[in-house]
């Protein structure tokens, strides 16, 4: 077991996942003291997105599960896996191949860790994908990408590329300050609980959109 993995496994529990009982995910009881361990000493460590159920991967990860027409048989990316909780939704959804990326090492181990909690393949894929095109993929997902400015201005070009070489692409998104107005198409609206430590809210309204191809 790698020292990710073992981190991972050590600051988590396997529970459930509140809008998608059918999976069940590496999470932090603590979130906050997780995230200030992250980053003790002084560290570039990124936040531990990894190890939460954030609202725009539980809205997507619900849709496709839901319409898994949308993905089966198809080779899909999760972008900015996280928990990989949206990979391993497109791979229950029978998506294949099912790649998730990331540029933090306990992402991916934590991606790994889940979908093998769950029985699905996923492959994984570090690093950072924004300035590349990714032509292997039918199906682009991204949930909860645009919480910050820089961010955004960097995403939302490699979706719009996505989108107009023919990909589906689909962004789960509780209403962050940085969602795009234009050329989204929204797809469908969830009510999901959150972690209030965290959103301090227990629901948040999260919206699946489609990038237009425009």
């Amino acid at each position: 077991m790698s020292s990710a993995t073992e981190f991972v496994r050590a600051h988590t529990r396997l529970a459930s996942v509140p809008f998608l009982p059918e999976l069940v995910l590496h999470q932090a009881d603590e979130p906050i003291a997780l995230w200030e361990r992250t980053e003790a000493g002084g560290t570039q460590q990124p936040p531990p997105f990894w190890a939460f159920a954030w609202a725009g991967g539980q809205a997507l990860a619900r849709h496709v599960l839901d319409e898994p027409e949308l993905v089966s048989g198809r080779a899909v990316l999760d972008l900015a896996t996280g928990s990989g909780l949206v990979a391993v939704a497109a791979a229950r959804a029978g998506a294949r191949p099912v790649v998730a990326n990331d540029i933090d090492p306990l992402s991916l181990a934590a991606a790994e860790a889940n979908a093998a909690a769950n029985g699905v393949r996923v492959e994984l894929v570090a690093g950072d994908l924004l300035g590349s095109d990714y032509p292997e993929a039918g199906v682009v997902l991204a949930g909860d990408v645009f919480y910050s400015r820089e961010m955004a201005a960097r995403v939302l070009p490699f979706l719009r590329r996505a989108a107009r070489r023919g990909a589906l692409v689909l962004v789960g998104d509780p209403g962050r300050a940085y969602l795009p107005g234009d050329g989204m198409v929204r797809r469908a609206t969830y009510d999901v609980p959150v972690s209030e430590a965290l959103e301090s809210v227990p629901v948040r309204r999260t919206s699946v959109w489609q990038v237009a191809d425009c």
